[in-house]
């Protein structure tokens, strides 16, 4: 059986670079093509240094000379698109690039793909796929009850989830009118390792562990669900496995939370493992700020089309997942240092 040639997008971001590790543990072959925004991070990706399977190429997916270039010489079975400007509060502060990224980046993407596709001929143009890895924040916000099924109509509040919303029209369209075979997942809240330190897990952790605030925003009982990462990567190669072309699928992590509750969790952990000097509960470093604008109340995800069609299921539950992620910081405090190296100094953004 020939070996899977993947091109991965976004590759050295978070929920890219773990599904590219996971990846070429299981023996796929990688063309992993990011730009190296300021949350790509080839330190993500070191364990791979060295191995012939992974080849990285710094690049930008609106560059269609280069993805044609990479289409052509390595010949993927597979594109896994996870290029993406991901972070509410930047876009918030500065939408024009998640449009650029998002909606005009994506859509470069998929016209090389589609003209790469159109070219392959017998099993290699019956077995190629594009897959799309989006957002559950392009449903909106949800009330007290209820969950997002692949069904729920789009209602996207924020710049990032408008940018994602047309991302994924773009990507319906090119199926419906082109016939490119793809593959769609909308996925909750992830957490895990490598996450960029901006999003709110490893930034409370980061901030307790140095003794600050702990900002959390509004009444901190928004709700999200949470994913362990490694369960995301899972779902998706289950998708490009076995998936139904022209399919979009929802993945969550069946752990609804209020923000406070996750921040509460954190803590009561650093209690435990890194202790404050002053032996304070690190819950005293709670500050609640001003909410960020548009901040949607809750999101809920109903997994059911994947699991009863797909059979994936989550294996991590959030207890063992957030242990887990703080000890993952905890043990690789090299690696933050060197991201927060860069511009970006754990300061409030997204203010509007």
């Amino acid at each position: 059986m020939p070996i899977p040639i993947w091109l991965v997008t976004g590759g050295a971001g978070f929920i890219g670079g773990n599904f590219v590790l996971d990846a070429v543990a299981a023996g796929v072959r990688v063309v992993n093509l990011d730009a190296l925004t300021y949350a790509g991070n080839r330190d993500t990706l070191a364990a791979l240094d060295g191995d012939a399977r992974h080849v990285f190429v710094h690049g930008d997916i609106g560059d269609r000379a280069l993805v044609t270039r990479l289409l052509s010489e390595h010949r993927p079975t597979a594109v896994v698109n996870f290029a993406a400007e991901s972070h509410v509060d930047r876009s918030i502060d500065g939408p024009a690039a998640f449009i650029q990224t998002n909606v005009v980046g994506t859509l470069a993407l998929l016209e090389c793909a589609r003209d790469y596709w159109r070219e392959l001929d017998g099993d290699a143009k019956e077995t190629f796929r594009f897959l799309h890895v989006s957002t559950d924040e392009v449903y909106g916000s949800l009330g007290a009850t209820g969950a997002f099924t692949e069904d729920t109509p789009y209602a996207p509040n924020s710049p990032y989830s408008a940018s994602k919303a047309a991302s994924d029209h773009l990507v319906r369209a090119f199926h419906h009118t082109y016939g490119l075979p793809v593959l769609t997942t909308n996925c909750s809240n992830n957490y895990g390792p490598f996450q960029f330190p901006e999003k709110l897990i490893p930034l409370v952790i980061q901030k307790a562990v140095a003794g600050q605030p702990l900002p959390v925003y509004g009444d901190g009982m928004n709700v999200r669900d949470w994913l362990f990462v490694k369960d995301h990567c899972a779902a998706i190669r289950r998708v490009l496995e076995a998936g139904l072309v022209g399919t979009t699928y929802n993945v969550g992590g069946d752990a609804e939370k209020p923000n406070i509750e996750v921040v509460k969790t954190i803590c009561a952990l650093l209690d435990a493992r890194r202790p404050l000097p002053d032996r304070r509960p690190h819950e005293a470093l709670i500050t609640y700020v001003k909410d960020r604008p548009g901040h949607d109340r809750r999101y809920a995800i109903d997994a059911s089309r994947l699991k009863r069609e797909l059979g994936w299921r989550p294996t991590v539950d959030f207890a063992q997942g957030i242990a887990r992620t703080v000890d993952w910081y905890l043990d690789n405090a090299g690696w933050v240092e060197r991201v927060l190296d860069g511009s970006y100094r754990l300061e409030r953004i997204g203010q509007g």
